[in-house]
């Protein structure tokens, strides 16, 4: 992949990276401290906007350029998929472990993980789940970015940066919902934030420095992507007597990043 898209400096690259998932999830806690709170059907549906715009991303902005890259590495055509089918499965069982084994709590379906959750204060266990929500999005941010390839980086840029937006508003109304100021809303969007620039900095590192990585890098990010959407974002946008608009919400979404996909690369 040619790297003529991107300027001279490595580091230049990684905080460009990294603040756009940072500043992304910030910016969209803005708004809900002048609201009193939203509708669950628009909840909702913002929920679904950001699992179709990760579906699409997983799909064509990194395990499709991961395939790609692999053959280009193999005059095999059973390696690569071999290669990305195993890095996604594996990309799915570590956020699978990380459910399993780090405390956190969700707003729908309570405490997950071991029993050390009951010793965390309410707020840490919810800042840990939107961690492990956020942290496959700042992966492959990092590992876009990390290819030096404007054709793979700028839809993930542009679409991960879009989806952090709603995310993190739904995120700060719904803590506000259950009794946190929105002092502490804002915050835990900016931890959260935060989190996501630093996935974004392991992804760009682990492929900068080491371009052999890359397929992997990208199907296990898009491996993570997926895991996350189909345990927790679908689920939760469907909970509810609202799961048709849900699922408008999540083609709109997925046409969208698409379209990015396309239009940019």
């Amino acid at each position: 992949m040619s790297d003529s898209g991107f300027g001279s400096s490595t580091l230049a690259l990684a905080l460009v990276g990294s603040a756009v998932t940072v500043l992304s999830t910030s910016l969209g806690a803005v708004p809900a401290l002048a609201m009193g709170g939203i509708s669950q059907r628009t909840k909702d549906v913002l929920m679904g906007f950001s699992a179709g715009v990760m579906l699409a991303a997983t799909a064509f902005s990194l395990v499709v350029p991961a395939i790609h890259l692999a053959e280009e590495r193999s005059t095999s055509r059973f390696f690569p998929a071999l290669v990305v089918g195993g890095s996604m499965l594996v990309g799915g069982l570590f956020l699978h472990l990380c459910n399993r084994f780090i405390p956190h709590e969700h707003f729908i379906k309570g405490q997950e993980g071991n029993a050390q959750a009951a010793n965390l204060k309410r707020i840490w266990l919810f800042v840990l789940a939107i961690a492990l929500h956020n942290f496959p999005e700042g992966l492959a941010v990092g590992t876009g970015v990390g290819s030096r390839s404007m054709t793979i980086a700028a839809p993930i840029l542009v679409g991960i940066g879009l989806q952090d937006i709603p995310e993190g508003f739904v995120v700060a109304l719904a803590l506000m919902g259950v009794a946190y100021s929105r002092k502490q809303a804002v915050l835990v969007a900016l931890y959260t934030g935060l989190v996501e620039g630093v996935a974004a900095l392991v992804g760009f590192f682990a492929t900068s420095f080491a371009s052999g990585v890359l397929p992997w890098a990208l199907a296990f990010a898009g491996g993570s992507m997926l895991y996350v959407v189909s345990d927790e974002m679908i689920p939760e946008s469907h909970r509810q007597e609202y799961a048709k608009e849900a699922t408008a919400g999540l083609m709109v979404g997925f046409v969208l990043m698409m379209f990015l996909d396309v239009t940019l690369s």
